[in-house]
């Protein structure tokens, strides 16, 4: 059996500007490294075969952070990239709903009906994910696989999971940075077994 251990990187500088990143990046924060560093320890006992991680390099910094000294290669995928945001990458989210009030208001409130500037939609995202999902299955009929991606992405895997349409994708839980959501897959079907769960973050060093 397979099973799937996917988690959101840690807090960033622009997280906590209330920027939207998309493609672009920015540094971790000091709550989102000790927070990779708790998930880490979380999983110690773990075997975890491979690592599959978006290329953003915050996504990278909390894979090489989750894995510790452990030999795991770590295996990016373009796929796993954040939805692209167009021109609203580096932008406060303040500034986008003043400017772009519709698409705003559709980005979160009706997902199926959002129109980038410049960027993806949640069916383009939607369909790259599903492509990284079928190699990861391709490559791995048992054992345990990391992976280590954004907050869409992983709504976009959830909703494929719970064979669940784009108006849902923003259903409870909340994505917090490094949550841990944990997914058995048996012969191409999917059971959550956790879902967006922080409780390593309660640890204290």
């Amino acid at each position: 059996m397979l099973t799937l251990y996917i988690t959101r990187h840690g807090e960033t500088e622009w997280n906590i500007q209330k920027k939207m990143q998309g493609w672009q990046d920015s540094e971790l924060t000091d709550s989102g490294i000790k927070n990779a560093i708790y998930l880490g320890n979380s999983l110690k006992k773990t075997s975890i075969d491979a690592v599959y991680s978006s290329p953003s390099i915050r996504t990278q910094k909390t894979a090489e952070l989750i894995i510790g000294d452990r030999n795991i290669p770590i295996i990016n995928d373009a796929n796993l990239r954040e939805i692209n945001m167009g021109v609203w990458e580096g932008e406060t989210q303040s500034y986008i709903q003043e400017n772009y009030p519709e698409e705003f208001n559709s980005f979160w409130n009706a997902p199926q009906n959002y129109n980038p500037v410049g960027g993806e939609t949640f069916f383009d995202t939607l369909e790259r994910v599903r492509e990284v999902l079928n190699r990861i299955n391709s490559e791995h009929d048992s054992g345990n696989v990391l992976i280590v991606t954004h907050s869409v992405v992983i709504k976009c895997l959830i909703s494929i999971f719970k064979n669940s349409p784009i108006e849902k994708l923003w259903d409870p839980p909340y994505i917090h940075d490094t949550s841990l959501t944990v997914v058995e897959v048996h012969e191409n079907e999917y059971k959550v077994i956790l879902e967006g769960d922080i409780s390593h973050k309660e640890v204290v060093s």
